[in-house]
């Protein structure tokens, strides 16, 4: 009998442990770090002596409303980078394959932290963080991709929302280092140094991203079934003959070939076909625009602008706040970590936008009584909140969710172009925000309150369940429902459990089974 397949001495659970750990962690902890980084050091003395252009704490009237659209268009271009770097794997991403997509996206966050860290003029820190979000870009469309093709169905919700968790992590671990690197405000130490942290997380990813197995569903896409068998067996603790193993690998197999019919290439994402792939892709951009847009991006990137200007808090306690915000975030991603596959896709969704959306009522109506002190308490409070109930549906499992429902054949390209999509509206809020808050100040929270109020009637009506479903199994529920409104109510009654991914035979039962729903 055959063995199962090790890598590294590991197989089953250690190993996707493994892959959480040394790839997907500091995938997205550079994510996380790089998209809130600069937040926190606009307001250094050394980085406004530095960077005199972007300067909004020491000037006033026309020159300050000025600077600020500069300083949005500095932060903003780290989502210029990224959206270019998700719409590349459209290009790269089969053709590359997952592990060598993400080496890609490493070398290139590596080549533009460096530019950053040493950036002497506005131009050099401008092409740094193109570069380095270019390869967040291509990270953040790839490992969530890889990521879910190579969990199963019973665990995937929670290996692939850890992202957010990761994420997170990045986001707290910024603050507290911008925090204790303030402390030497006046050197350019201050700002040098955490711009150069990231490079720990990029470095790890280039040495280990290897020593893992490619995706299996990658592998049967460039017709190596044998590899995948192998990949497969290795990430399931199976030996490579198993019956689980043997149908799972046909499953794909057998998905691949029906989906090759139907969507030849990427411009059929546009048309609805059998598949009603141009309904798959408007879930993910939907839902991509929606994270940006509910406020999640507001609030990680300028928290600490909004404690010191929005507030009137001081420097200090601004920055200590928003570190123990940002933890409070990380701590929060937990519970979605356990509600993932408990609760449904749906179910974190929807509350999580009632949540959201009821703290962003609550920031406009506080922060409209100006610099009354116990309003600041409320904003602060509500501040908090907010990062609950964001982590609980909006900071990981948009990632999961669209990965689940696209074909193997496209899955891709629809993660990387809704992925482009997310960092369009990232990029959209990173350079209105300073104008915004500059010019019509508490108003702008209603913006975002409208649309998270907007994601629970949306997700009610128009987003199936992908719990407990294999990736294979998915396809069919879009496939075989008689209309796009059935789509929601037929994932609801077909059983779930089906763990394994389905043989020919299964899968002409399961699509009898759906007819007979009907």
């Amino acid at each position: 009998m055959a063995q199962v397949p090790r890598y590294m001495g590991m197989q089953g659970r250690a190993l996707r442990i493994s892959q959480l750990l040394l790839v997907v962690a500091p995938s997205f902890m550079t994510f996380g770090y790089n998209q809130a980084g600069v937040g926190g050091l606009l307001n250094l003395p050394s980085w406004v002596k530095q960077f005199p252009a972007i300067d909004t704490i020491d000037t006033k009237g026309d020159q300050k409303s000025y600077n600020s659209t500069i300083q949005g268009a500095v932060v903003a271009s780290f989502t210029i980078g990224a959206l270019l770097g998700s719409l590349s794997c459209v290009l790269i991403g089969d053709y590359l394959g997952r592990r060598r997509s993400i080496f890609l996206g490493s070398v290139v966050s590596v080549i533009g932290q460096i530019g950053e860290t040493t950036a002497n003029s506005l131009l050099f820190l401008v092409i740094g963080r193109v570069s380095v979000g270019t390869g967040v870009g291509i990270l953040s469309a790839t490992v969530p991709v890889w990521q879910s093709e190579c969990c199963s169905a019973k665990n995937r919700g929670q290996y692939v929302v850890l992202v957010g968790l990761f994420i997170a992590a990045g986001f707290a671990v910024t603050q507290w280092v911008n925090f204790g690197f303030y402390h030497i405000e006046y050197s350019p130490l201050s700002w040098r140094i955490p711009l150069a942290i990231p490079l720990l997380f990029e470095l790890l990813i280039i040495g280990t991203v290897f020593f893992f197995p490619e995706s299996p569903r990658w592998l049967v896409l460039r017709n190596r079934s044998d590899a995948a068998r192998h990949a497969l067996a290795a990430y399931k603790g199976l030996d490579l003959d198993s019956e689980e193993i043997i149908a799972e690998v046909n499953g794909i197999e057998l998905s691949f070939e029906e989906s090759k019919q139907h969507a030849g290439s990427v411009k059929d994402i546009f048309t609805m076909g059998e598949d009603r792939l141009f309904y798959r892709f408007m879930l993910c951009v939907v839902l991509q625009f929606l994270q940006q847009m509910c406020g999640g991006s507001l609030i990680s990137v300028y928290i600490p602008i909004i404690f010191q200007s929005n507030l009137r808090l001081n420097q200090d306690l601004s920055k200590i706040l928003s570190a123990c915000n940002m933890t409070f975030k990380f701590l929060s991603c937990f519970v979605s970590f356990f509600v993932i596959d408990r609760l449904g896709r749906r179910v974190c969704f929807m509350v999580s936008g009632a949540g959201m959306s009821f703290c962003m009522v609550a920031l406009a109506v506080s922060n409209s009584f100006g610099t009354s002190h116990t309003a600041s308490i409320v904003s602060a409070f509500f501040l908090f909140l907010f990062n609950f109930f964001y982590p609980f549906g909006f900071l990981g499992a948009n990632y999961l969710y669209t990965a689940e429902i696209a074909p193997i054949r496209l899955r891709v390209a629809m993660q990387s172009i809704s992925t482009a999509n997310h960092w369009l509206w990232m990029f959209v809020v990173a350079m209105i925000t300073p104008v915004a808050i500059d010019s019509i100040g508490y108003r702008y929270y209603l913006v975002y309150a409208a649309i998270s109020g907007s994601i629970p009637p949306l997700v009610y009506f128009f987003y199936p369940e992908t719990m407990n479903r294999n990736l294979e199994q998915l396809g069919l529920i879009f496939r075989e429902a008689p209309s796009i409104m059935s789509i929601v109510s037929m994932a609801r009654q077909i059983p779930k459990g089906e763990m394994v991914a389905p043989g020919p035979e299964k899968q002409e039962a399961f699509a009898e089974q759906v007819e007979c729903k009907n």
